[in-house]
């Protein structure tokens, strides 16, 4: 092979790569969209290999500190947990874990804090999975389930739990609803997720808009809310005792974009476990994880954590705000 043919390879295979990665989204279309999303990254097995069974970011602490990827996302658990005082419970409380995916924080939540959990996931696959990882006398199970049209009655569990999971809600007012709605009076929520800026304080420059659209195409995403926004959607339902109160964790777990693509290298053992396609499948996700980790980075996204408890005595106000909107 002579040199200039591997100078024009070297400069066209990157071009072609970025031209099939921008042509074949992943845009959503309907919560079907997303259920055959997590169906196929379920069963091929990839996305557990590296993730593990946290399908979320991790805790680094604060400052950030160096820590093995997995243990960072089992941190993230228990963090979550003591800052919405849920550690405060007693063993038997009832919790719903909204977007539960393959189950881990689920199992978590069973085992270390005594509660008794249901995990919800829009994806079958999921399910199936989660159960397989669930050992028996863990008191956690798992179902298919809308988070937009949750098959639950209203006030069921002590504890609403979500990670991750509002950006493929299409509308935010009813998930913010439905989240609430099933919660006991006196119950707590506590939600974590990925968050847009609040553009309506600063709107989005030339070169936001088109990186915010390709983490929406790319990873079937509808919209992302602001930590602002999502506190007043919840405030919104009527349900809400006092005030949502919010944090903004992006510098804890801003380390997790760049360890995520470095597992692939860490362990190349992935590499003859999934074969070539497997290796084509996690390249593709690569420049999507940069592009998280610059909107993180800048600030055009932020990680949000809410915490809500629902009011003791409803009133037939609340029960009216299905459609309740607030802005974004």
């Amino acid at each position: 092979m002579n040199l200039s043919l591997v100078l024009w390879l070297l400069i066209a295979l990157p071009i072609l790569g970025i031209a099939i990665y921008l042509i074949t989204p992943r845009r959503y279309q309907s919560s079907d969209s997303v259920a055959t999303s997590y169906d196929a990254w379920t069963e091929d097995g990839i996305l557990e290999f590296y993730w593990g069974e946290h399908i979320h970011l991790g805790h680094y602490g604060v400052p950030p500190r160096r820590k093995d990827f997995l243990v960072a996302k089992s941190d993230f658990v228990h963090e979550m947990v003591r800052w919405g005082g849920l550690d405060q419970l007693p063993p038997g409380t009832t919790v719903l874990d909204v977007g539960c995916g393959i189950g881990g924080s689920s199992r978590i939540l069973a085992k270390d804090y005594g509660f008794e959990v249901t995990g919800v996931t829009i994806s079958p696959q999921q399910v199936k999975r989660a159960q397989e990882l669930t050992p028996a006398g863990v008191t956690a199970q798992f179902r298919v389930d809308d988070a937009m049209a949750l098959s639950y009655p209203d006030a069921s569990f002590d504890v609403v739990w979500s990670i991750e999971a509002g950006p493929h809600m299409p509308d935010k007012a009813i998930f913010a609803r439905e989240l609430m709605r099933v919660l006991k009076p006196g119950g707590i929520l506590v939600v974590a997720d990925w968050n847009q800026r609040d553009d309506r304080q600063i709107p989005l420059n030339f070169w936001e808009r088109p990186v915010m659209q390709q983490l929406l195409d790319q990873w079937a995403h509808p919209a992302f809310s602001s930590i602002e926004g999502f506190s007043e959607q919840l405030a919104a339902t009527g349900f809400v005792a006092g005030e949502v109160i919010t944090a903004d964790w992006t510098e804890p777990t801003l380390p997790s974009w760049l360890d995520s693509i470095w597992q692939g290298i860490a362990r190349p053992q992935g590499l003859i476990k999934f074969g070539a396609s497997g290796l084509i499948k996690s390249l593709r996700e690569v420049p999507t994880l940069i592009l998280m980790r610059i909107a993180f980075g800048t600030g055009l996204c932020r990680f949000g954590m809410f915490r809500a408890q629902r009011n003791t005595a409803t009133s037939d106000r609340s029960h009216n705000l299905s459609t309740a909107t607030a802005p974004l």
